[in-house]
């Protein structure tokens, strides 16, 4: 799909809502809605929008790890593999 391809008016996704979500879950590309001549929206299959929500929750997670490191808050993986042997052979 051509990026022309992937803008349309509201008028066109009202007339065609079904086609439309058909090809998104098909072509997984996300599709720009524009109302008045400016885009208000992107529509997108439900499989993309979780693959992205999984995507943005691990960036998430390596900021915190980042940041945790940068404030001090971790112990070497040497240490905890060993308080990890410890507890687990006594």
């Amino acid at each position: 799909m051509r990026l022309s391809e992937q803008i349309k008016p509201i008028s066109y996704f009202k007339d065609n809502a079904a086609r439309v979500i058909t090809e998104l879950a098909e072509t997984r590309e996300p599709l720009i809605i524009t109302q008045n001549g400016e885009a208000t929206c992107v529509i997108q299959d439900i499989k993309s929008y979780e693959d992205g929500q999984n995507t943005l929750a691990l960036l998430k997670i390596l900021a915190m790890g980042r940041q945790q490191i940068e404030d001090g808050k971790f112990k070497p993986a040497r240490e905890v593999f060993a308080k990890m042997d410890k507890e687990i052979l006594g």
